[in-house]
């Protein structure tokens, strides 16, 4: 069978895992999560790592400062034919049932502009340190519920660290350890204290990065206890962790604005002195 053949959703496959997984789900540590191996075909994910940018094949969004050294696109533009089909079906009705199924959050809400999502990429040397998410939307304001983690390493040993971590409420400890494996996907409900991130630099072998899809899905509105201000990533310390302070932005999170913002012709003149 080519590339072309195999189906991006297993709906076989969906239907076996999604109902044993509802009670684990709910009842997970440090909060609810899945973690699920095998849902699409192996063929599949090597051909979107194949077709997966570099560094330096698009203009990424980078990040470099004391929390997180990580690059991150989430432009149609920049994502290869593979890439592009199987984050539509990610943000499909398929698949938000099947979260639903699995999380039991009903209507789900996917999410076409891919904020913060997208592809991410990690170098050696990179990290993201422990966080938990921005909560609203800033578009819509809608509520950020759920995230989706599909992983694209292939023969990922543990020694090159880039495991994701996910921490206990109070930040004294790391309750669970998840290698980036090639089909590995992992589901967790977001909320202010979903501790999160992989918060030691990348040890795998110059010229490997650590490649991932990422999505995220909201509601409209969300349960009272879960309700707060809005906020946006809320980066934590481990013990005896120290952040830097009075950082800036990316210097390419702000282009990506500029160009959302302003007119073609002002950003085309702008990009020729930065």
């Amino acid at each position: 069978m080519s590339i072309a053949d195999l189906p991006f959703l297993r709906y076989d496959r969906m239907r076996d895992v999604a109902s044993p997984l509802r009670d684990k789900y709910s009842t997970a540590s440090p909060f609810p999560h899945a973690v699920i191996d095998g849902l699409f075909d192996d063929q599949l994910l090597c051909a979107i790592a194949g077709e997966f940018p570099g560094p330096h094949d698009v203009e990424w969004i980078t990040y470099k400062n004391s929390k997180e050294v990580k690059l991150a696109s989430g432009r149609d533009e920049h994502f290869r034919p593979l890439t592009r089909m199987m984050l539509y079906h990610l943000n499909a009705a398929p698949f938000l049932e099947f979260l639903s199924a699995i999380t039991g959050i009903e209507n789900l809400i996917s999410d076409p502009f891919l904020e913060g999502g997208g592809m991410h990429q990690i170098e050696p040397g990179g990290k993201l340190s422990i966080h938990a998410d921005f909560n609203k939307h800033p578009h819509n304001h809608l509520d950020r519920r759920l995230n989706v983690l599909l992983y694209l390493n292939k023969d990922w040993r543990d020694e090159y660290g880039g495991q994701l971590e996910l921490w206990d409420q109070t930040m004294r400890s790391c309750e669970k350890k998840i290698a980036p494996k090639l089909n590995r996907m992992v589901i967790f409900s977001t909320t202010d204290v979903s501790y999160h991130g992989h918060p030691d630099p990348l040890n795998c072998p110059i010229g490997m990065t650590r490649k991932s899809l990422a999505l995220y899905y909201y509601t409209n509105g969300r349960p009272h206890e879960e309700a707060s201000s809005v906020h946006s990533t809320l980066f934590q310390t481990r013990p005896g962790e120290v952040f830097q302070s009075a950082e800036r932005p990316p210097v390419n999170y702000i282009k990506e604005f500029m160009k959302d913002l302003l007119p073609p012709i002002l950003t085309r003149a702008i990009s020729r002195f930065t």
